[in-house]
């Protein structure tokens, strides 16, 4: 597959797996919260779902396109190590969805980043929660979930927190 196809798919699964989410979410309190904002399609898209909903994001430094910019008050800046501890002081495990789009193309430095991230969003989901994932995150208190159909197997993650 080339680099375009996983692109693709990529972003149809990241899609399809928010969209298979709402109706959930819409039953849950809570924020939202997006760990990379990018060029901030994704922000965008969960605002569409789900508007009037406090959306927080997480960037190292922002690059979005200007109308994918989250308000100041909804921003954590900065590198995650030290925004997610900042964001679960200031919140606490509230959040009724974290999507996570994380990583590099070299796996050895995703698998070293999965197993620092997904405790560190464990502070910050709620009980019943959802966390939806790039890359494999096992937590003892978060059961997985099968992908929604037409999703392919590992291509995303879905968890919900017990």
């Amino acid at each position: 597959m080339s680099r375009l196809d996983s692109f693709i798919a990529r972003m149809q699964a990241q899609r399809d797996c928010l969209n298979f989410l709402k109706p959930a979410i819409d039953a849950l309190p809570g924020p939202i919260l997006e760990v990379g904002l990018g060029n901030g399609r994704t922000y965008d898209h969960l605002r569409d779902l789900f508007p009037g909903r406090d959306i927080y994001v997480f960037e190292r430094k922002v690059a979005a396109h200007p109308d994918c910019i989250p308000p100041d008050d909804r921003l954590f800046l900065g590198e995650a190590r030290q925004s997610i501890p900042q964001a679960a002081r200031r919140l606490g495990a509230v959040a009724a969805l974290i999507h996570t789009d994380l990583g590099t193309g070299d796996h050895a430095a995703n698998t070293a980043l999965g197993s620092w991230l997904g405790p560190a969003l464990d502070t910050l989901v709620a009980s019943g929660g959802y966390v939806l994932a790039n890359q494999p995150l096992e937590m003892a208190r978060w059961r997985r979930l099968a992908e929604p159909p037409g999703v392919p197997k590992d291509r995303y993650f879905l968890y919900r927190a017990d």
